[in-house]
């Protein structure tokens, strides 16, 4: 059993939701007669028309609902085929259309879009399957039909309303029972699998519930049961332990489940109230740097990114100041064409925002949130801003953490920097997953040899950390907050290096101009290379100890304090020429590497601070 999974045990301790006993036969006893059911009420269509009369910006993203909606109209329906071993692209092409076209419709009254959808839905009911060997390809398939089938229900012919639901029934619903019986695979993880299968089928069950209320119910009792395995990693403080991409991906479905039980039972088992879920939106804030990218730990790139979700929580907490980071996304993405071929642009449920639109905030708008900021959990993090609304402001994200997590990176101790608008330290994202498993790579191999560790950008060698001797970070290694304070943090990070040291502490001190990075590591072999690197775009200049880096017309300066000795140097970011590992052109390495002395005893001291422009 791997360290981690000391965490992972005092957590599971923790009560998630209550979840009394109930038959499954009283689960549909409230349920909303007729259609539509899912997301939205009878009248809520004609609500929104007139709620975007009376408000500019929700006229317009409506009206991008409907070109979209148009454009899409010309285009071939969609056919079976799988990228590698997903399914998965299909199927969001298919929740975007049907979406688009289903709310068109009811947006301009236009039975043209309606019929186009139903075209579509009777083309993917017809597939032999939806790839439930990868099952979110099942999940998001079978939201797409649930919600054309609910919400144009009225237009659709009797014989498209027997295919539409049998499909659902048979592509979706029994699939997934397959699973929740045998209660293993995405039912019992604690990450987005669990959310995004759990929250679709829930889409489907609904929909035709009261036409197979046996299987319906069935289903809903088990995700009922289920579903708090996807709610746990939100403790204790809000923080996605994924990423801020993968929290995009599984909290939006797990806001479509809970809207869908509102709409159609009348409840939404509390789910909420789950410790955590609710913060996690303030926690995507923390985690958004003034830039408007995103601090991309493990599997995700930097953005920035429009996120339909963060419009359910600032509605849900009727706080406009969670939109922060949205304005800039949303106007993008209203002023952009719809590209030629290209899938869910500029996001497959965009139309989501329009249900749940309340207010969007100006720039001016300041959350009322710390400027110093903590995770604590499975995947610590630790945040300094020195402002909300300073766009120029510093800002500091480093965290800790397990690599052996789900999407993890061996990045404990990692950082990224901000300053004067620039992103100066980043992290270099995650690398296409059909570009490595088309090549052979285990990619979800995390043993201490596993193949996930040979891909540059996942392993420690490309993050904004430590490496002794050229090894890899030990997988089932945890990097613990140990110290926290308004003005530094501190990690302890020898697990990640046992074998390699005794013990090894990095701690970061925040000033409102200055960030000083301090290493500390004891018990390391005589003369063994210790490696202290920083991934950046910035162009670089060495001076023995000194580093100017520029970008953008702004300046950084890198100085390093100790060891007596060492210096900077400066690489291109490049990964070993083998094949597999994707380049990292325009960005380069700033290291320092220095040798252990005889006493095995090292410290390594870096300050970073931006001029004043």
């Amino acid at each position: 059993m791997f360290r981690c999974s000391a965490i992972f045990g005092r957590l599971l301790a923790v009560i998630l939701i209550a979840v009394s006993p109930v038959s499954a036969d009283s689960l549909l006893a409230d349920l909303k007669p007729g259609h539509p059911r899912l997301l939205i009420e009878d009248g809520g269509w004609a609500r929104l028309r007139a709620k975007a009369g009376a408000d500019p910006e929700l006229r317009e993203v409506n009206a991008r609902i409907v070109a979209d909606a148009r454009w899409l109209l010309e285009q071939p329906p969609l056919a079976y085929e799988k990228k590698g071993k997903r399914l998965l692209d299909v199927s969001r092409q298919a929740l975007q259309r049907i979406i688009l076209w289903s709310m068109a419709r009811h947006l301009e009254q236009d039975p043209r879009f309606a019929k186009r959808a139903e075209q579509e839905m009777r083309v993917l009911a017809a597939f032999d399957n939806w790839n439930p060997s990868h099952f979110l390809d099942t999940a998001e398939m079978t939201a797409a039909l649930a919600l054309g089938y609910d919400w144009l229900h009225a237009d659709l012919d009797p014989e498209s309303r027997v295919a539409i639901r049998d499909a659902i029934l048979t592509l979706g619903l029994k699939p997934g029972l397959k699973v929740t019986r045998n209660g293993r695979g995405w039912y019992r993880t604690r990450n987005n699998w669990n959310q995004v299968c759990l929250g679709g089928l829930t889409l489907g069950a609904l929909a035709i519930a009261d036409e197979a209320p046996e299987i319906a119910a069935e289903f809903l009792e088990d995700a009922r049961e289920g579903i708090v395995n996807g709610l746990q990693p939100y403790q204790p403080d809000g923080l996605y332990p994924e990423g801020p991409g993968y929290w995009d991906y599984g909290t939006v479905y797990q806001c479509l489940m809970i809207e869908a039980l509102r709409s159609a039972l009348g409840t939404s088992w509390d789910l909420e109230r789950s410790p955590g879920f609710l913060e996690s939106a303030q926690a995507q804030l923390q985690v958004t740097g003034p830039t408007g990218l995103f601090y991309n730990f493990f599997d995700g790139h930097a953005g920035p990114a429009l996120h339909p979700g963060m419009f359910w929580f600032a509605r849900e907490m009727g706080d406009p100041a969670l939109l922060r980071f949205q304005r800039r996304s949303l106007e993008k993405a209203l002023i952009t064409p719809v590209a030629q071929g290209r899938t869910y642009r500029p996001n497959r449920l965009f139309g989501m925002i329009a249900l749940w639109w309340d207010a969007l905030p100006d720039d001016s708008t300041v959350p009322d949130l710390p400027l110093a900021w903590k995770a604590d959990g499975e995947n610590p993090v630790a945040v300094f801003r020195s402002s909300w609304t300073d766009p120029d402001a510093l800002y500091l994200a480093c965290k800790g953490g397990c690599a052996r997590l789900s999407h993890g990176h061996m990045d404990a101790g990692s950082f990224i920097l901000e300053a004067d608008g620039v992103r100066w330290a980043i992290d270099l994202g995650s690398q296409s997953y059909l570009s490595l498993e088309s090549k052979g790579v285990g990619l979800w191999d995390k043993g201490q040899n596993g193949d996930r560790w040979k891909v540059f950008r996942l392993n420690n060698r490309s993050h904004n950390t430590l490496t002794i001797h050229d090894q890899l970070h030990r997988a089932d290694g945890m990097g613990k907050l140990a110290n926290f304070g308004r003005q530094g943090v501190e990690f302890d990070l020898s697990e990640v290096f046992k074998g390699q040291a005794g013990s090894v502490t990095r701690r970061f001190e925040v000033a409102e101009r200055r960030v000083v990075i301090r290493d500390h590591l004891t018990g390391l072999k005589p003369g063994a290379p210790v490696r202290w690197a920083m991934a950046t775009r910035a162009e670089v200049e060495v001076d023995g100890r000194e580093a100017t880096l520029n970008q953008a017309g702004r300046t950084l300066r890198a100085r390093l304090s100790g060891p007596s000795g060492a210096r900077f140097s400066v690489i291109p970011a490049d990964p070993p020429d083998d094949g597999f590992n994707a380049p990292n052109p325009g960005t380069r390495m700033l290291r320092v590497e220095t040798p252990a002395p005889a006493t095995g005893e090292l410290r390594i001291e870096v300050a970073l601070e931006p001029e004043k422009p």
